[in-house]
């Protein structure tokens, strides 16, 4: 006899790049208008202030390939991050010592129901039903940073339908991945399994059913996810 009730789901895990093993998925942070010209673009100051982060669901992760374009929203955006995998975690890490935590990386989007968003903040209530809805967080393998090192810049880029959208660097983050990992573990205890997205650069725009997303961060696989 089961000792629950119901059947629990499944954990969310990730294809890792050269190996069967699976990477455990706990939680998902994302870490808003963390490049300076995607801040200007959504109206608001590029100055160096407080990291601010909205979660996703682990469940969100999606690796099909395929991206169903959501229910209640007429304005789905785009938006290409780099995804940082943590393979042990703690409080109060340092700058110094957080790259430690890092399991690998990963090109990931951000897929987000701008138009209910924007209702949220003319409202003053949280995102969360504009960003962790089913499927929302299409995510390549994960790529072992002992193979690739660790990104202080590289190429990141979108295309959608073969045209490029978005088009910037990862040395043009606001906040480094070292600063985004000891930031976060001053409030909460990081786990091995929690997963952060970065920020996107400027470009973000509306897909349509049809359309193919193609996310290609130097020294990574490319991303591709059809909206279906």
């Amino acid at each position: 006899m089961s000792q629950f009730p119901f059947e629990p789901k499944t954990m969310t895990t990730l294809p890792i790049v050269g190996t069967k093993a699976r990477f455990p998925v706990n939680r998902v942070y994302c870490v808003g208008r963390n490049y300076a010209d995607h801040a200007i673009e959504m109206g608001h100051d590029p100055n160096r202030e407080d990291p601010f982060f909205f979660q996703k669901n682990a469940s969100n992760l999606d690796i099909s390939g395929e991206f169903p374009y959501p229910k209640k929203t007429s304005d789905v955006h785009h938006e290409a991050e780099l995804a940082v995998l943590l393979k042990s975690g703690g409080e109060n890490i340092t700058v110094e010592q957080a790259l430690d935590h890092v399991y690998g990386y990963a090109p990931s989007l951000d897929m987000t129901r701008r138009d209910i968003q924007a209702q949220q903040k003319k409202l003053g209530r949280p995102w969360e039903i504009s960003k962790a809805f089913e499927r929302s967080a299409p995510i390549g393998s994960v790529h072992p940073a002992t193979e690739v090192g660790h990104f202080t810049k590289g190429r990141i880029l979108l295309k959608v339908n073969g045209m490029v959208r978005q088009d910037g660097d990862l040395d043009q983050l606001i906040w480094k991945v070292p600063e985004l990992i000891s930031y976060l573990s001053e409030y909460f205890e990081l786990v091995g399994g929690d997963v952060i997205l970065t920020g996107t650069p400027a470009g973000v725009s509306s897909v349509q059913k049809g359309d193919e997303l193609e996310v290609e961060i130097e020294g990574l696989n490319t991303l591709t996810t059809k909206v279906i």
